[in-house]
């Protein structure tokens, strides 16, 4: 069972998660609150350590300071 890409449930998360993401672009390592959220919204197939961090891939990262570049330009702020 591998890991689903973030494209495919980034829509299936709640806002105020979306959000957090969206803020913080530069997070390479999520904390356990957003951690619990991605791997349920994801199935499960989202990987967590230990702590229950999940680590971000570069492919998260780039969707995210993408996602973080098109809010900017929504609301004409510069990211």
């Amino acid at each position: 069972m591998g890991q689903r890409p973030i494209d495919e449930w980034w829509n299936e998360l709640d806002e105020p998660t979306k959000k957090w993401l969206i803020e913080n672009p530069g997070c390479v390592v999520l904390p356990r609150t957003v951690a619990n959220v991605v791997h349920q919204v994801s199935g499960g197939h989202v990987a967590q350590d230990q702590h229950g961090e999940h680590q971000l891939s570069q492919a998260e990262q780039s969707f995210l300071r993408a996602k973080c570049k098109a809010a900017g330009a929504a609301t004409g702020k510069r990211a």
